[in-house]
């Protein structure tokens, strides 16, 4: 682990291979045959180091020619790469006697329909013998014959860890991603402190949140397609922002002036993004398709948990000893987990993981046209910058989309009004109940209640009811499938707001009241969350990235917006009427949910860019 982690990297490169040696840099390490030209021995490394650098950058070169016949006759395990010259005339032979039969017997199979051709051609694809030619693999879909791929049991691919090591790596993230998002909401004890010093209203010194906020919205789409580019993968990106984000708390600890201090909040939020969004991503790297909703399902609760946590942990510390204590204890926090990452994270993306063991293999073989499938289909690689550009263009054309559409604004909706209850608490629980700072923010702790019941019934759900239903009908069932549970879980959300709005509104009923009312809201947005975002995954399969960034885009701004009027809002009609405003929007979206839920189906029958 330590090996793939950002250290051993660095260690590993300084020194030349000698320290952190992979596999394929060991010196009893055998070279498999599928990675061998003709004429190519598969001997020990020990034997590869006897070459000279000449030798070992020419594939033949000074290399003991081997008799294909002799192969073909022996029990050698690389005797199957290689064909006589009759062989491989015959087999080419039969290759135009199949093309000229297929060829001529286009004419009766027409009325076959398009679906049996299609099939027809796929199948002559995975018969054929492979190629070594990876522009014609890339144009004809043949299989490449020097592919670098995962084997069976291959340590190098996540999925083939053990449960402790996989489950240590998503704990390491997830744990990043909560400290993140208390990043956001740990601000909001500092207010007051700031007005004192810098003489400004409650509405400037909130921008300290809303700008955060919107920081780690628009980060996704500049800085998610790195994570996409195999030369880069997760790591790298991942070390380097958890890196800037642990930097740029002492800018704001020691501001020249106010605006300093707010333009550093709203960096933190950029670069801290990448942890955000894409941590889903990782736990799709390191668990299969069935148990990725499970680790989804954990991870999330940093996601939604960490803006409660911020107020309840710097709180007291913030009305004891000043707004900077804080951020000191974010950059505590963000300063354990960048050592975390240093010496304990190893890379996920298996795009990347395949592309440095191809390279390995290069430099050991002294095969140029061992590849992997970025490789062959990518052949002059991949600009970063037209990534970007493509992801952000096609984020903005899937946000037309009605589907896109509807669950960018519910989910910014939800999202929104989760960072109203920012400014509500202190309203319901100082102003009307005499609580001070620290007090006012531990009925934030029973989010943690509803949240623990929440995804055990989440899980319960998934284990026992989804997916022996998905089982039962060979997993052939709509998408529309996955919104179910959001159907019995957003009803909470107005609910959680009518009982927190009527019984905050009065400072002679009891705080458990609202307590109990904030904290019915988890399930909710929980489960919205993740049926939501899933839904949209499975049916934008091939643009899903461009389609969470949109989301993450589009929610992060409204919910930016929020906190700057939640104040007023609340003050100027009541927080009963202000909270049942915003549960009779909630209600309104419930029905074209349901709709969603129906018909769905039609709109993706509709959309040129959902998956079939």
């Amino acid at each position: 682990m330590m090996r793939d982690a950002p250290f051993g990297q660095v260690v590993h490169y300084l020194s030349g291979g000698r320290l952190f040696k992979y596999p394929e840099e060991m010196p009893d390490y055998v070279v498999p045959a599928k990675y061998l030209r003709r004429g190519d021995h598969s001997p020990s490394r020990d034997s590869q180091q006897t070459l000279s650098a000449d030798e070992r950058t020419t594939p033949t070169a000074g290399r003991k020619s081997v008799d294909a016949q002799t192969l073909v006759n022996s029990n050698s395990p690389i005797k199957r790469n290689f064909d006589t010259d009759q062989e491989k005339r015959d087999r080419e032979d039969g290759a135009q006697e199949k093309k000229k039969k297929r060829a001529g017997g286009e004419r009766d199979l027409e009325g076959e329909g398009n679906g049996d051709e299609e099939e027809r051609r796929k199948k002559e694809k995975e018969q054929h013998p492979g190629t070594a030619d990876p522009e014609k693999a890339r144009k004809e879909g043949l299989k490449y014959q020097y592919l670098v791929d995962f084997e069976e049991g291959d340590q190098l691919n996540p999925h083939s860890w053990s449960n402790r090591k996989r489950n240590f790596v998503a704990g390491e993230v997830a744990l990043m991603t909560t400290v993140v998002y208390i990043g956001s909401a740990i601000y909001t004890p500092s207010e007051q402190g700031l007005m004192l010093e810098y003489g400004v209203s409650q509405t400037v010194t909130i921008l300290g949140l809303s700008l955060f906020i919107l920081g780690y919205g628009i980060g996704p789409m500049f800085l998610s397609p790195l994570q996409e580019t195999p030369h880069l993968g997760r790591n790298v990106v991942y070390w380097l922002a958890i890196f800037f984000f642990t930097l740029f708390q002492a800018p704001i600890l020691k501001p020249t002036n106010l605006t300093c201090l707010l333009i550093f909040r709203f960096i933190t939020g950029f670069v801290g993004s990448p942890i955000l969004a894409t941590g889903g991503a990782s736990m799709a790297d390191l668990f299969t398709p069935r148990n990725v909703p499970y680790a989804m399902g954990v991870w999330s609760v940093g996601a939604v948990c960490g803006p409660i946590l911020g107020p309840v942990v710097a709180s007291f510390a913030a009305m004891n000893k000043g707004w900077r204590w804080p951020i000191y204890e974010l950059l505590w926090m963000s300063g354990f987990g960048l050592i975390v990452f240093t010496f304990f994270l190893p890379e996920t993306y298996a795009p990347t993981l395949l592309l440095r063991r191809a390279e390995r293999l290069r430099k050991l073989t002294g095969n140029d046209l061992i590849k992997t499938r970025f490789e062959v289909e990518n052949p002059k690689g991949e600009s970063i910058l037209k990534m970007g550009v493509t992801q952000i263009k096609m984020a903005f054309r899937l946000s037309a989309e009605p589907i896109v559409f509807f669950c960018n604004l519910y989910i910014g909706l939800l999202y929104s009004v989760f960072y109203l209850w920012f400014e509500a608490f202190p309203i319901v629980f100082a102003e009307k109940r005499g609580f001070n700072l620290g007090v006012s923010t531990l009925p934030f702790l029973g989010f943690l209640v509803t949240g623990a019941i929440t995804v055990t019934v989440y899980i319960l759900y998934h284990k026992l009811y989804l997916l022996p239903k998905y089982d039962k009908n060979n997993w052939n069932l709509a998408p529309e499938e996955r919104l179910r549970l959001a159907l019995f879980a957003v009803p909470f959300v107005p609910v959680a707001l009518f009982i927190f709005g009527w019984t905050g509104q009065y400072s002679d009923v009891h705080w458990i009241g609202p307590t109990i009312g904030a904290a019915l809201y988890f399930p909710g947005i929980y489960c919205a969350f993740q049926c939501i975002l899933l839904y949209l995954q499975l049916i934008y399969q091939d643009k899903a990235a461009s389609v969470l960034a949109s989301n993450d885009l589009f929610r992060s701004s409204m919910a930016a917006g929020f906190p700057l009027f939640g104040s007023f809002f609340f003050h100027n009609l009541g927080v009963g009427p202000a909270c049942s405003l915003l549960a009779g929007l909630n209600i309104l979206f419930i029905i074209p949910l349901f709709c969603l839920f129906k018909f769905g189906h039609r709109l993706r029958e509709r959309s040129q860019f959902c998956a079939s």
